[in-house]
């Protein structure tokens, strides 16, 4: 199964509190209605082994058909959401790739 992967930080100006909000309100539901996604998740990191957390959230989206994602991720309600929600975040970083096992 595809995965993409976003590795990020809040902005200054967002909480926790306020992000886990808007995660369960709006980027959860948006995710996981998308056309070709079967399950958006998102973990928040709380410690590290080597006890540097250079990203804060990490964001699994999980794709069940690669072509409906593709239109769903060009389409102007997700360019709308992707305005809305890098206002909310930093240092972001989007990796995609195959789930192995």
């Amino acid at each position: 199964m595809a995965k993409e992967i976003i590795l990020y930080n809040l902005a200054p100006h967002v909480t926790d509190e306020d992000y886990a909000k808007y995660v369960r309100d709006k980027k959860g539901p948006f995710f996981n209605g998308l056309a070709g996604v079967k399950k958006f998740t998102l973990v928040k990191i709380t410690r590290s082994q080597k006890g540097e957390i250079p990203y804060r959230y990490v964001g699994i989206v999980d794709i069940e058909n690669e072509a409906e994602w593709g239109q769903s991720a060009s389409s102007p309600a997700f360019g709308e959401f992707i305005k809305e929600w890098t206002a909310k975040v930093a240092d972001f970083h989007i990796l995609s790739g195959e789930e192995v096992y």
